[in-house]
């Protein structure tokens, strides 16, 4: 069965080409698996974002027999790291390089992180695959073929409604690459107590601790989309309760993995985080 699937993928990859990411999608994924294979080499030390800004150019003048970042050369360059790129064959449990570390950064943007961005196809990538696959109503064969990829290539999902700012706190870090990892919602530093309001009418689904959040709310806001509040020092809501926009669901803390107080707010659509400034109105 794995042979045929693989012999199906193949005779597809043959006429697929490789594309650039989507328009939509912050940073490309070829420069993303670029400073995946610098930072492989040690030569890059700041986010896998898919921009190619001063210090991707510092980090890619120290690697001999490079030139200008999607070139042939750069690629060669990094060795077997970068001799297939994305659409070039199957990627599955076991591949590695430029290709994976393409995937893994797409994947993450449409809502599917799989930890560390590296160009290694192990298990968190191929549980974020698989996930994907469902979420896109694809096969989920944990295998990223043409389908997969032409998915991963559309533009980034987003919230199909308004939400309000869920507390009166200026954000820091935001939805996105952090390093070598992503980042799946937005951080408000604030003082231990501080309020945390409802972003938008909705039904409680979930009040309670749950590993690395901490203390969480999640609410229930209809079209697929939810709201999630973590670190909270208290929680003031129950499972089922339905609540109003602006409702306080619970108090600052820094429960969970925290480094310190704030609130880790996100929106997820049918399960996937997605970027929630737009839906914020920032």
């Amino acid at each position: 069965m794995r042979a045929k699937l693989l012999a199906a993928l193949l005779a597809g990859l043959a006429l697929a080409l490789p594309a650039p990411a989507a328009a939509g999608t912050p940073g490309s994924a070829d420069v993303a698996a670029l400073q995946a294979g610098l930072s492989d080499l040690g030569l890059y030390k700041d986010d896998v974002d898919g921009f190619a800004g001063p210090l991707t150019f510092a980090a890619l003048r120290k690697l001999p027999g490079a030139s200008t970042p999607l070139a042939a050369d750069t690629r060669a360059a990094l060795g077997d790291f970068g001799s297939h790129p994305l659409g070039s064959r199957p990627i599955l449990a076991g591949c590695s390089g430029w290709d994976v570390a393409a995937l893994q950064f797409l994947l993450a943007w449409h809502g599917f992180p799989s930890g560390t961005m590296d160009g290694l196809f192990g298990d968190r990538t191929t549980a974020s695959l698989v996930r994907f696959q469902r979420w896109a109503g694809i096969d989920p064969i944990g295998i990223a073929g043409p389908q997969t990829l032409a998915a991963l290539r559309e533009p980034v999902p987003t919230s199909p409604i308004r939400l309000a700012r869920p507390i009166f706190s200026p954000s820091t870090d935001g939805f996105g690459p952090r390093g070598p990892r992503f980042h799946t919602g937005i951080d408000y530093p604030a003082v231990t107590g501080a309020p945390v309001l409802a972003a938008g009418d909705g039904t409680v689904v979930s009040a309670g601790g749950i590993a690395g959040y901490g203390n969480l709310v999640v609410l229930a806001h209809g079209y697929g989309v939810t709201s999630w509040y973590a670190h909270l020092s208290r929680i003031l809501v129950s499972t089922g309760q339905r609540v109003a926009h602006g409702t306080t669901v619970g108090l600052v803390g820094a429960t969970g993995d925290a480094t310190g107080p704030h609130l880790h707010f996100e929106v997820r659509v049918r399960g996937a985080p997605v970027d929630p400034a737009p839906a914020l109105g920032d």
